[in-house]
């Protein structure tokens, strides 16, 4: 009997970077188009799904910002969040498999509750998270050292979470670098799916995005290049391993 699939939603509008994106994921949890497909939500609307139909949900990042002047926010990110909020209040009632990477810290924390801010952005670089003392015990994050180097930028975070959300990595300028809600909703504001060349990938596509000054593109690049970056990933297998269940 086949187990049901894994849901990749995308917010990149930029196809070369939700394409590296998604083949990354593809690849480090060791599945397939047809055991993960992909929504772009700028593209297409959510629609109504059927948890019963997926082993989880996995929210990849992008240049979306839930702290966002209202104002400027484009007609397709409010649609978008407010996909995501339905989404997400149905996944907590249920306690349902989700990881929400980067982008899943401002979507999931808002729907708890948290402080989301930009009090605590990272530049687009290499970082070493440090796994809390639940974090250690965590199913999702065993095998992993208690220290790694991961990649990550982002301009939101999590200043503080609520009582019954569980912080579980931190690092020296995020307070909260992954947490959990329940037993099975999770988010990381590091990306697991990043490696050197997803970076350097995401370097060149966001350019002009805010995150950076354009001109240091190649800076950033060669300082990514002295972080070793392997653990990160086998949170994605370990996911889908501890999750993967018959249709």
């Amino acid at each position: 009997m086949a187990d049901a699939p894994f849901l990749l939603l995308s917010i990149r509008g930029e196809d070369e970077a939700a394409d590296d994106e998604y083949r990354a994921m593809m690849r480090f949890a060791g599945l397939d188009e047809t055991s993960m497909p992909r929504i772009r939500l700028t593209h297409r609307e959510l629609g109504r799904l059927d948890l019963a139909d997926w082993s989880g949900i996995v929210l990849g990042g992008g240049p979306y910002n839930v702290s966002d002047d209202p104002a400027s926010k484009s007609p397709t990110q409010i649609r978008v969040e407010a996909e995501l909020a339905d989404l997400l209040a149905d996944i907590l009632a249920r306690d349902f498999p989700f990881l929400g990477c980067c982008y899943g810290i401002g979507t999931l924390g808002t729907a708890v509750g948290a402080v989301i801010d930009r009090s605590h952005s990272e530049p687009v670089a290499g970082l070493t998270v440090e796994l809390t003392e639940e974090g250690r015990s965590d199913p999702l994050f065993a095998g992993l050292p208690d220290t790694f180097d991961a990649f990550g930028g982002h301009k939101e975070s999590a200043a503080s979470l609520p009582s019954g959300a569980a912080r579980l990595a931190t690092s020296a300028h995020c307070p909260v670098q992954a947490f959990r809600v329940g037993a099975n909703v999770y988010a990381t504001q590091f990306h697991p799916e990043l490696d050197l060349d997803g970076i350097c990938t995401r370097i060149d596509v966001y350019k002009g995005h805010g995150y950076f000054a354009p001109e240091t593109a190649e800076q950033l690049k060669d300082a990514a290049r002295r972080y070793r970056v392997s653990h990160p990933m086998k949170i994605l297998r370990t996911f889908v391993r501890r999750y993967s269940r018959p249709l």
